[in-house]
């Protein structure tokens, strides 16, 4: 059966390219691989592309980019799709030397965005090593891709049935909080085969922004707080503070990127091994910690 191995890049339209390479480089700790006036490559590792910014007045998310391990894998997958009347689109030559990727294939979310399926992710050169100005240490990536993205959904049950019965991600756990007075969130985690506690988590929420928050884990523990102390030395919006999420056991923070969603920058998060998992539900979203600075 073939299925999604990680969450390998992404995609955002960003109206101010400037202020995003800053924070990227600066705050985040990326690294610049290509820019030009249409955008900017960002690297985390030895890949030549993992984020994409292209200069858009969108200010969200434009792609989620889900790598397979071959062509065959992906093919059956693709083929799948279909079967279930997914109109799903091969990327042109031109998307594939912009996404760095040999093949791939693209359909739409219920929410407005693309998920973009592919093999075949190419190196940076051998003597291209990653290098970030900020860290320590670097990122947590190879088999369990780039991190997560929650976008928020126009329509939670048919976005959750998207994920689960259509891309045939595997449900990691549910968060219901009631974050005040007869608001509660109903969020649902997702994710791949190669267990990284989620790639994907959805809530449904009535927002312009399609998506709420795009993850990094850092290798480093004193990364997450070297970061978070850039952040409040530079002015940056610290939405939620250092704090600890009981379902994926994560220490992170959150902070508000120049388009207006958020990055979470975090460290020590689960890997599921699907044969000794329970999925679970829980009632808040941190356990400790995480004070939100911006009222809901």
């Amino acid at each position: 059966m073939a299925e999604i191995h990680a969450l390998a890049y992404a995609g955002f339209g960003v109206s101010d390219l400037d202020k995003w390479q800053w924070l990227a480089t600066e705050i985040i700790g990326m690294q610049v691989a290509q820019r030009d006036a249409q955008g900017m490559t960002l690297r985390m590792d030895e890949y030549a592309q993992r984020f994409f910014l292209e200069q858009n007045p969108i200010d969200d998310i434009l792609v989620a980019g889900w790598q397979f391990r071959s062509e065959q894998d992906l093919e059956q997958y693709v083929a799948e799709l279909r079967e279930k009347g997914v109109a799903v689109e091969q990327l042109s030559d031109e998307l594939l030397a912009r996404r760095k990727v040999e093949k791939a294939y693209s359909c739409q979310d219920p929410n407005g965005f693309s998920h973009e399926f592919f093999f075949g992710h190419r190196e940076a050169g051998l003597n291209d090593v990653f290098r970030s100005k900020v860290l320590k240490g670097g990122f947590v990536t190879g088999d369990l891709g780039i991190g997560h993205i929650l976008p928020f959904a126009k329509n939670g049950p048919q976005t959750v049935n998207f994920y689960k019965d259509v891309l045939k991600l595997r449900i990691s756990d549910y968060i219901r909080e009631e974050v005040k007075p007869g608001m509660v969130v109903d969020a649902t985690f997702f994710h791949t085969a190669t267990g990284r506690h989620h790639s994907i988590a959805t809530a449904q929420a009535p927002t312009p922004k399609v998506l709420n928050h795009f993850m990094v884990q850092v290798q480093n523990m004193d990364d997450v707080g070297l970061a978070y102390d850039r952040c409040i030395k530079a002015g940056v919006p610290i939405i939620l503070e250092l704090g600890h999420h009981p379902n994926d056991k994560t220490f992170s923070f959150y902070a508000q990127t120049p388009s207006g969603f958020n990055f979470e920058m975090g460290w020590g998060g689960l890997v599921i091994d699907d044969q000794n998992w329970e999925v679970k539900a829980f009632d808040k979203m941190s356990d400790w910690g995480h004070k939100r600075n911006i009222v809901l």
